[in-house]
């Protein structure tokens, strides 16, 4: 992530209006592209650390799975047709698309709330004004200088040290297991052996239940559509399903006139959850630049106990709200740290030292 001074991209741009960018543009405006986060080196990141057979040993109860329709074919909301959801090849595809993408979000100085968003296709270097809030070019708003903050998505494990990019892993995995597991205390192999069983919120299933609806200017929902948990980071409310359609086609009509898509296609799930990942959404970082070191706690972060990067502060920027100030005596912050102790030690990495709850910390 990049954070600078004035943007020097060019003005008069509409939403949704896109322009072939120059290799020249592409260096001013972009920082460039580099090399070593394209979409054949991501994959290969990912291979490195997480090969195939132990993805699989992690989540043998994942939707879809063979073990998933021995277990769940007398259960309710059983689908005889759903296919393997979470496939590796769902997450190297994944990868693949993500890394192609680069993302840059502009605001006004002193106010993060009056900001646009640009998306740029590496390889064809075109440009898209995703959206840009009403207020951001107003007479008086023209002066205020623009501070900005870029991400290449395909930095996603490809950034710090091999064991900070391990840690990001685990960080990563542990989260989305939490958000998609089921099991209990007594299932076979355990509460850990569940991640990514579901891939839709369980309420939600074959309902038709419209929720997780709120009134906003850039991504307004659509009339009946429920923006409910989907995918492996349970993405919800329509703010967040349109910023990251935006960020995927371009606009961000796609995910909130048919959010019902995350659920069909496995690579489209895995790509909302690395996203939501790697996506600073100020004043939160994103859970990617805390794990690897490029976060650095503002005056007010430290007043509310968010100063020590790691676990914890990944699980107050996906649901601080709901989890925060609270220890491993908490179900839920308990399986996140369960998931995260279990993955990092197939890694075979110590955590020792890291704060990976979040007792003492207040929501950003």
């Amino acid at each position: 992530m990049k954070t600078g001074g004035k943007s020097d991209a060019l003005e008069g741009m509409v939403v949704g209006q896109s322009r072939v960018l120059t290799d020249s543009q592409v260096t001013t405006l972009w920082g460039g592209i580099n090399p070593q986060f394209s979409p054949e080196h991501a994959v290969a990141a990912v291979q490195s650390l997480l090969p195939q057979e132990e993805y699989e040993q992690l989540f043998p109860y994942r939707i879809g799975s063979t073990e998933w329709h021995k277990f769940f074919a007398d259960q309710p909301n059983y689908n005889a047709e759903q296919t393997d959801y979470y496939s590796y090849s769902s997450l190297i595809a994944a990868v693949t698309e993500v890394a192609n993408i680069k993302y840059k979000l502009e605001y006004r100085q002193d106010d993060m709330n009056n900001s646009r968003v640009y998306r740029l296709d590496k390889e064809t270097k075109k440009e898209t004004l995703v959206y840009q809030n009403a207020n951001f070019n107003t007479p008086t708003n023209v002066k205020v200088p623009i501070l900005s903050q870029t991400v290449d998505f395909g930095s996603f494990i490809k950034e710090g040290s091999d064991l900070k990019r391990k840690h990001e892993l685990a960080a990563f995995l542990a989260n989305i297991s939490h958000e998609t597991g089921g099991g209990g205390p007594a299932s076979t192999g355990g509460p850990l052996a569940w991640g990514l069983f579901w891939n839709e919120e369980i309420a939600y299933i074959n309902t038709s239940t419209v929720n997780y609806v709120e009134a906003n200017e850039n991504f307004p929902p659509v009339a009946g559509k429920s923006y409910h948990g989907r995918g492996p980071m349970q993405l919800s409310w329509n703010y967040n399903y349109g910023l990251i359609s935006g960020i995927i086609y371009g606009t961000k009509d796609k995910l909130l006139e048919q959010p019902e898509l995350i659920v069909n296609d496995g690579k489209l799930g895995y790509m909302t959850a690395i996203l939501f990942w790697m996506t600073p959404q100020p004043p939160k970082p994103s859970a990617h630049d805390v794990m690897i070191g490029n976060w650095a706690p503002s005056e007010s972060d430290i007043f509310k106990g968010l100063s020590q990067p790691g676990f914890g502060i990944t699980i107050m920027i996906i649901n601080g709200n709901l989890e925060g100030n609270l220890d491993e005596s908490d179900r839920r912050v308990g399986r996140r740290v369960g998931f995260y102790r279990k993955i990092t030690a197939q890694m075979g990495i110590s955590i020792e030292g890291e704060k990976i709850d979040t007792l003492g910390m207040k929501p950003f």
